[in-house]
């Protein structure tokens, strides 16, 4: 994470989790030349699972920033240098001559780390993709400056220099114009002598002659830049609907009862807790309880053979303006309600607040969402990849029904299952979905909350 250098220590990217490989800075919270403490907040790291702050390592002052806000960097890549106060003494002891006797060809003791390591044959090491694009675009990469570390180009450098060209070369071709007496968009003389303009019948116009209103203007279509928590996620959605054979089922359940118990506890979890008790928690109670009955719900695909998960660990999807996340509740059948509804209540805050952590969104087994804090009766979601299942709690409508050989208005609510059909079936779902409805319709008043 950290390294020596003459002018400071280079700060590089963590390792964060063992697949994730690299991160995007998705902004300094820290400028060069601000003094920064240990463990004072840098940067935010924007990987395809999670945004994190990453802290300094180190105490001292911002020299450089190696890596902009945008750009991509490799596990280990340097992002940034902190010159540290034993090494600011250092440098100011180095006698002023170091520098002028500093052979030809090598970095003065004052030059940045950058310059020290970016001559010479490190500039010339082109990736790939760089010279895909020299290639393609023509480029003599000697001419384009590079703003990778140690002076490397990069994919960027390329496309701007590209960019720039074609700029250059319009204005030029601009410039041949006016001195050859046809400017941009004066008409052309034809090979009869005659001119362009007369053959051309005149642009029609929706405004009549002689009124000042302007022509409507066409409004130009938005782009919204793609982030790599929405590029993940569109990836994992292909993934998860090109190889899973989804099917889906729904089954009702009357929620009468549970409504009556939480309307009995939530002003006092509210004054003991100070969290909001919400359905979901004695929805997840209900799912995992289920899923112990029925465990084939807790299971992957793995080409030639079925894992079926031991630990119950609910993943419940949290919607925020432009993502979605799925961090997880480890061993959810052995908490309480209350239990449930404080963790739920704390990885929402945390997921809000952009706080969430790798390991609160690791290893899910099966999914729950609450779709119906939304108002909807019916959902098809795509299943959670790699899991089996994925279960959307509806919304709690009030509507009659049959009671007995009487008809009774009721609070009920859909419960949608989406499934791997390669793994599971009806029989298996059917238990499962039946099992969930008795557990949510088994709550009274009397059911414990702790």
């Amino acid at each position: 994470m950290a390294s020596k250098e003459k002018e400071g220590t280079v700060i590089t990217v963590p390792h964060l989790a063992e697949s994730l490989v690299s991160a995007t800075i998705g902004k300094w919270l820290k400028r060069p030349g601000e003094y920064v403490k240990e463990y004072d907040l840098l940067c935010e790291l924007m990987t395809n699972k999670v945004n994190v702050e990453m802290p300094s390592p180190v105490e001292g002052e911002l020299v450089d920033i190696l890596v902009k806000e945008g750009q991509e960097a490799d596990v280990g890549a340097p992002i940034c240098i902190i010159r540290e106060p034993h090494q600011s003494a250092v440098a100011e002891e180095r006698p002023a001559t170091a520098e002028a006797s500093a052979p030809s060809g090598q970095a003065s003791a004052g030059a940045s780390v950058r310059e020290a390591v970016g001559s010479g044959e490190q500039k010339s090491r082109y990736s790939p993709a760089v010279l895909h694009l020299a290639s393609e675009y023509q480029v003599d990469l000697q001419q384009v400056k590079g703003t990778g570390m140690n002076g490397r180009i990069t994919r960027i450098d390329v496309l701007n220099y590209v960019e720039e060209r074609r700029k250059v070369e319009g204005q030029s071709r601009h410039e041949s114009r006016i001195r050859q007496g046809n400017p941009a968009g004066a008409e052309k003389p034809s090979p009869d002598g005659t001119s362009d303009a007369s053959e051309k019948p005149a642009p029609s116009s929706p405004v009549a002659s002689g009124s000042s209103l302007p022509a409507p203007q066409p409004i130009a279509d938005g782009q919204v830049p793609v982030t790599p928590t929405r590029r993940t996620i569109a990836a994992r959605m292909q993934q998860s609907v090109s190889e899973i054979p989804h099917a889906w089922m729904m089954i009702e359940a009357d929620v009468s009862s549970l409504v009556s118990l939480r309307h009995k506890w939530k002003e006092e979890f509210w004054r003991k807790e100070g969290v909001k008790l919400t359905y979901f928690p004695f929805v997840l109670k209900a799912v995992a309880a289920a899923i112990k009955q029925v465990p084939m719900m807790n299971s992957v695909w793995a080409e030639d053979r079925i894992i079926v998960k031991k630990d119950i660990h609910l993943s419940v999807a949290i919607g925020s303006e432009d993502s979605v996340v799925t961090p997880v509740i480890k061993h959810a059948n052995r908490k309480s309600v209350a239990g449930l509804a404080l963790e739920l209540d704390e990885l929402i805050t945390r997921s809000r607040k952009g706080r969430l952590t790798l390991s609160d969104l690791e290893g899910g087994t099966f999914t729950v969402n609450n779709t119906g804090a939304f108002g909807t009766v019916l959902t098809c979601p795509i299943i959670n990849y790699p899991q089996a299942a994925l279960m959307t709690f509806e919304s709690i409508v009030r509507r009659p029904v049959v009671v007995g050989e009487m008809i009774a208005v009721r609070s009920v609510a859909n419960l949608c299952l989406s499934l791997d059909h390669r793994i599971l079936d009806g029989m298996i779902c059917g238990k499962f979905m039946q099992q969930v409805k008795r557990n949510l319709e088994s709550y009274d008043r009397e059911s414990l909350m702790y």
